[in-house]
């Protein structure tokens, strides 16, 4: 990685990729500054300090800090992430949809532009659904949020955070065409990033004060490196299944009779089962913290980050969210049939349906392991924080979002230089065309 930092300089183009997406992200954390008008910021952000563990608070991880501030991006990316994975489960359910999907670039455009619809429609709901609840909210001190409700406050608050997802959905998208890495997933990471210096500099203050002893803050960097150390290996992680081509004979040209593998990803789902898994969790909690019956505010502390409760159910709709996003991301019939077309089988296995079943085997035991590992990584900051007292201020999606685009990032860059070094090969070299 170094190698390439330092061979950033020979190449101009990725120089300018970096640098335009280094400022779209500048611009996505100056956005993130500009207030919503109408709101009582000192109020809404008494109201934060105690929606740390609820659905606000995982909202607020995702936004960057900007939904504590309701600033213009509080919203976020969400609503994008959340029409992609909608549309997905539609694919499968509606047979237009997944005709679509296997017309090429003509279909994934024409599915990219439902999502942006649908991205625009969800944005609208959700701010219409937070400036009707903010207008019922006060602050622990009993300061109103909002200083003049009505129809009015609605309308602007709804327009103003359904134009902020639609400006980053737009960031994103030029981002992923025109600078380095996947815009919509750099936008999460700068604004997880964007939190660091804050929490190093709080850690160092418990340092300083004594509540924190060097040498736990030494082996909490430890704890920090191998973790990242796993993550990193675990998303490298695949099953090779060997594939061997059979040999066809068009003309007087022979092709196949190679030999190649059909990789399989161990951590398929990515991070959208813990994500699935803490909405699900936490929406209960969130709506309890507004009724004040003592039966629904045990249920809401038996439902908090940290408590056995949580934990176990959180560990359980990860494993069975990882199986069912994968069901959706792989049908082993459509792979075993496209190797049969393409005169590819697996040596041992027969193709056709006994090739769809020995892969629908190996994704189930792959799954289990990805899923097992995703689970760790998620509890892992909450046994640090309940049962050592040590203070964690990233949560398991946090880290495996920032490993993981990162390395992605990292990936992109790799290309580019690789890219590069291919074409220097070819300086000099005159290549002649067929008479």
């Amino acid at each position: 990685m170094i190698g390439n930092i330092e061979g950033l300089g020979s190449v101009p183009e990725l120089r300018k990729r970096i640098l335009f997406t280094l400022m779209m992200l500048a611009v996505f954390r100056i956005g993130a500054q500009i207030p919503t008008p109408g709101i009582d910021a000192q109020a809404l952000a008494a109201f934060f300090s105690r929606a740390e563990g609820t659905l606000f608070g995982l909202f607020d991880m995702f936004s960057g800090g900007a939904l504590k501030k309701l600033s213009i991006f509080a919203l976020g990316i969400m609503p994008y992430i959340s029409a992609s994975i909608i549309l997905q489960l539609l694919t499968v359910a509606i047979p237009q949809l997944e005709a679509l999907k296997k017309e090429g670039q003509a279909g994934q455009k024409k599915l990219s532009q439902y999502t942006r619809y649908g991205t625009v429609a969800l944005s609208a709901l959700q701010g219409l659904g937070i400036a009707i609840g903010l207008e019922n909210m006060h602050a622990p001190n009993g300061l109103p949020i909002v200083a003049v409700p009505g129809w009015g406050f609605r309308l602007l608050t709804a327009l103003t955070l359904m134009s902020g997802t639609v400006f980053l959905m737009w960031l994103g998208e030029q981002i992923t065409e025109r600078g380095v890495g996947n815009g919509i997933s750099l936008i999460i990471f700068a604004g997880i990033v964007a939190r660091m210096p804050s929490a190093v500099i709080d850690t160092f203050r418990l340092v300083k004060t004594g509540e924190l002893h060097p040498a736990v803050l030494l082996l909490l960097a430890i704890v920090m490196a191998g973790v990242v150390a796993f993550i990193c290996f675990m998303e490298r992680a695949h099953r090779r299944i060997p594939v061997q081509y059979a040999r066809r004979v068009v003309g007087r040209r022979v092709y196949g009779g190679q030999s190649s593998h059909l990789p399989l990803k161990v951590n398929t789902a990515g991070v959208i089962p813990p994500i699935f898994a803490s909405s699900i969790i936490m929406f209960p909690a969130t709506i309890a913290n507004f009724i004040q019956v003592p039966w629904m505010q045990s249920v809401a502390r038996a439902l908090m980050p940290g408590s056995f409760v949580y934990e176990f159910i959180y560990v359980i709709f990860i494993i069975f969210f990882a199986y069912f996003y994968t069901a959706i991301i792989y049908n082993p019939m459509d792979m075993a049939e496209n190797l049969k077309k393409y005169g590819g089988y697996i040596p041992g296995i027969r193709p056709g349906r006994r090739t769809a079943e020995y892969i629908d085997r190996v994704l189930s035991r792959i799954t289990l392991i990805g899923a097992i590992y995703v689970a760790i990584i998620c509890v892992l900051p909450s046994v640090l924080i309940t049962q050592f007292n040590v203070p964690f201020y990233f949560g398991g999606t946090a880290l495996l979002i920032v490993v993981g685009v990162g390395m992605d990032t990292m990936g992109q860059i790799e290309s580019h230089l690789l890219a590069k070094n291919y074409e220097g090969l070819m300086q000099g070299v005159r290549l002649r065309g067929r008479r």
